[in-house]
């Protein structure tokens, strides 16, 4: 039996949810400019005079973008939220900020209709994924000041019984496994491969811990056909996936049973546009087609962010899908900040770890780009380390070559491969860095 959380939203007709959206763009337009000195001036040096100017959804590629640079300016020259900052700060529920590692935190403030609406959202994609009333979760988030903890939130709300253990301890991880005997795990992907192999390291059947379900979010990777089979043939539970944005919502897409891409959620709250990465021009939303996502909030009190480019690039599909969703669906190729370039072609480490690891079992699926030159465009053969699989203690002749030869034709750039021994390439609790400029100059 399907489970859909909010079947009035999930199951509507395209044409009205786009009439819903509409109308709820053209309200929060009205807001923008009364409460968002930010964006009345944004909008105005676009040319655009009022509300009323700037028409409804139809009319949404006529506006500018906003970047994350734009948001992090802002609240360098009005601390501490910034000129976006719409409501009223006595209305101001809870307060998130970004990890800071690269100059001052950036703040997202939430109202309390903000934080409902976001339980509301990443409910949709919690309950796509598989999480039920009752039964036992075990989640390795270390959400802390981050608004992943506002997923904490979510899991309260849809009555499962939580067992937070966080990152850092996987013995402790594993003992709770052991002892609590939970249904569902949610981590990172590369936590769930981390863990399958301590597990056999320990001599412990993964598959007989009585997990049936495996969440994953936080980076790509839970939909590569290669990880996502490594994952469930380890722990015999289902894989979805989950993914979302801390500037717009948690858990904004959730993959259903189907595990044909990540449901979009945020219907009633959250526009969501593909565009060129390049050129910025809307892309046709057929099967198949490729763009960034693009996210406008349409309920949003706190910072409400209009037409916000999320650097995530993705593959999409708006067919019906069996579980009975009319919602779009994606899947993430990789992220803009990720991304290099080798002699004009655009590179994502993900995908070329996606490419390596169908090499298994020769390879354990663990690989790092290292390259020689800091910077986005680089000159060609792209250095990758793979790493062997536990099983070989040598590398194998020609496997380099091979792994070469199917970056080449898949991804059409040209990568030279060094083999090294399994478990010389770090593995993390949280994301894995899949590029290291340690050797760059």
């Amino acid at each position: 039996m399907t489970h859909i959380h909010r079947p009035e939203v999930e199951t509507r007709e395209p044409a009205a949810q786009h009439a819903r959206d509409d109308a709820a763009w053209r309200r929060q337009l009205r807001y923008l400019f009364d409460r968002s000195d930010f964006y009345r001036d944004k909008f105005r040096a676009a040319g655009v005079a009022d509300a009323a100017s700037c028409g409804g959804l139809d009319e949404l590629a006529r506006l500018p973008f906003t970047e994350k640079d734009e948001i992090r300016r802002s609240q360098a020259e009005a601390p501490p939220f910034g000129h976006h900052l719409a409501a009223d700060p006595a209305a101001l529920q809870r307060i998130y900020s970004t990890s800071g590692t690269t100059g001052d935190p950036c703040y997202m403030p939430v109202t309390a209709q903000d934080l409902a609406n976001w339980i509301e959202i990443s409910s949709r994609s919690y309950t796509a994924g598989g999480l039920r009333r009752g039964m036992r979760v075990v989640s390795t988030y270390n959400a802390g000041p981050f608004v992943a903890g506002a997923a904490l939130d979510t899991i309260t709300a849809l009555g499962v019984c939580h067992i937070p253990v966080g990152t850092g301890n996987t013995a402790r991880l594993v003992r709770a496994l052991q002892l609590m005997r939970p249904e569902a795990l949610l981590c990172t992907p590369s936590y769930a491969v981390h863990l399958a192999e301590q597990l056999a390291a320990q001599g412990i059947a993964a598959d007989g811990l009585g997990l049936r379900r495996i969440c994953v979010a936080g980076e790509p990777g839970g939909g590569e056909a290669q990880m996502r089979g490594r994952i469930e043939g380890a722990f015999g539970a289902m894989l979805c996936e989950a993914m979302g944005i801390g500037d717009v919502s948690i858990s904004l897409w959730g993959e259903c049973d189907a595990q044909q891409g990540m449901h979009f959620g945020g219907g009633d709250h959250v526009h969501v546009e593909l565009v060129d990465p390049e050129s910025g021009a809307p892309v046709e939303q057929r099967d198949g087609a490729t763009g960034e996502l693009v996210y406008t909030a349409l309920t949003r009190e706190a910072v409400p962010l209009a037409r916000f480019r999320s650097r995530d690039h993705v593959v999409w599909w708006s067919s019906p899908c069996a579980c009975g969703r009319t919602t779009p669906r994606v899947r993430c190729i990789g992220r803009t900040d990720d991304l290099v370039i080798v002699r004009g072609v655009n590179v994502f480490p993900s995908a070329v770890r996606a490419v390596a690891a169908g090499f298994a079992p020769q390879v354990s699926g663990a690989m790092v780009i290292r390259p020689l030159r800091r910077g986005v465009r680089q000159d060609p053969p792209l250095p990758v380390h793979v790493e062997l699989g536990p099983g070989e203690a040598a590398p194998p002749a020609g496997l380099a070559r091979a792994i070469e030869q199917a970056v080449r034709a898949t991804l059409v750039a040209s990568v030279r491969v060094t083999l090294v021994p399994f478990g010389s390439i770090g593995r993390s609790e949280y994301k894995t860095k899949l590029l290291d400029f340690g050797d760059a100059t």
